[in-house]
């Protein structure tokens, strides 16, 4: 693998590392505020609220994830499909008025003799 390729990588997962540890730390702040509102709660049962609170809001954020790079992937694909087809077309294009253009050239060249 090329090192710009293996640097680009690696700066991709540390930017998914430390995306996913502020959404940790984002979990456990509204969790921690959730069970602020519930003074009754013992120490152990504010503790398990909490962890069952962060787990669920975890593992929601976790299927948001998975859901948005499958439709970034497919979307890729899409974009990329669209990009070959346009970029095929404008060559044509280009051939075409190319031939058009040097063939009115040839005619005009013939006229005029």
């Amino acid at each position: 693998m090329e090192p710009e390729m293996e640097s680009d990588r690696g700066l991709a997962q540390l930017e998914g590392y430390l995306l996913w540890s502020a959404e940790v730390a984002d979990a456990r702040r509204h969790a921690d505020r959730f069970t602020e509102q519930l003074p009754w709660l013992t120490t152990a049962q504010r503790e398990d609220v909490e962890r069952v609170y962060t787990a669920e809001r975890l593992a929601a954020s976790r299927a948001m994830l998975v859901r948005v790079s499958a439709r970034a992937t497919t979307l890729r694909a899409e974009y990329t499909e669209r990009y070959r087809q346009l970029r095929a077309r404008c060559v044509a294009v280009a051939v075409v008025c190319a031939g058009a253009a040097s063939g009115g050239c040839a005619a005009l060249t013939l006229l005029v003799r």
